[in-house]
């Protein structure tokens, strides 16, 4: 069926109707596109206006362009945040309404760096605890999380296999977070931990820099969270002063 004409520049009506088509189901998730030929013709439109679609398509996430291989239906992200909201991993991926777990890695005990000894305002003799875990939903690995805490603000016996951090720093270290300072990196195809998430070479990643600190304004917890960009959609509001 080609595309009707109405009063919008072509190529828009070409954009609504692709999006049209995946909610029906006409073109499923990392299903591959006709090629341009086929699909201009069975629009009824030209190749130029189809490839100002695409790209547009493209820019917005609803496609990936393989080169030499062909165009896909994106996968739509099962879990979506307000980055505004300080949320453990575990509570974003239960609001999801989606049952978390946590495949653990590693976990150790080194002294500081000099950068963790001015993030987190600490001596040379004092020393860090490393986690290392990835963090699935019903079942799906979707985020590779390393977290690095003070080992002197954690009891002698802690419950490493706790799934939130914010729980255990919470129940049993008395540390409540307040609020976190968070760098938002967006990053291709990682060497290690693509594989660990089972990403697709071309599925990007969103790497989360974060610092927590309690009540107080004590740095207590620095993580490094690595999303699945065809998993997790991060938005903020943002207000006019």
């Amino acid at each position: 069926m080609t595309i009707k004409s109405d009063n919008r520049h072509l190529y828009l009506q070409v954009i609504d109707r692709i999006k049209e088509d995946i909610q029906k189901g006409v073109y499923q998730e990392k299903e591959k596109l006709p090629s341009e030929f086929e699909l201009s013709r069975h629009l009824g439109v030209s190749r130029a206006t189809l490839r100002e679609a695409l790209r547009i398509l493209e820019e917005e996430n609803v496609i990936i362009r393989r080169h030499g291989v062909g165009t896909f239906i994106n996968s739509v992200p099962l879990l979506t945040s307000g980055i505004e909201q300080l949320n453990s991993v575990t509570a974003m991926i239960e609001q999801g309404n989606l049952n978390p777990g946590t495949v653990f890695l590693s976990s150790s005990v080194t002294g500081p760096t000099e950068e963790e000894m001015t993030r987190f305002k600490m001596k040379s003799e004092e020393e860090i605890f490393q986690l290392e875990r990835v963090r699935t939903a019903n079942g799906e690995p979707v985020v590779y999380c390393l977290d690095k805490i003070p080992r002197n603000i954690l009891p002698e016996a802690f419950a490493k296999e706790q799934e939130s951090l914010f729980v255990l720093l919470q129940e049993e270290a008395e540390k409540y977070i307040t609020y976190a300072v968070t760098h938002i990196e967006p990053i291709g195809y990682h060497e290690k931990i693509s594989p660990l998430l089972e990403c697709d070479p071309e599925t990007a990643l969103l790497l989360l820099k974060q610092m927590h600190f309690d009540k107080n304004d004590k740095p207590v917890l620095y993580s490094l969270n690595y999303f699945r960009a065809d998993k997790f959609s991060f938005h903020v509001v943002r207000k006019r002063l």
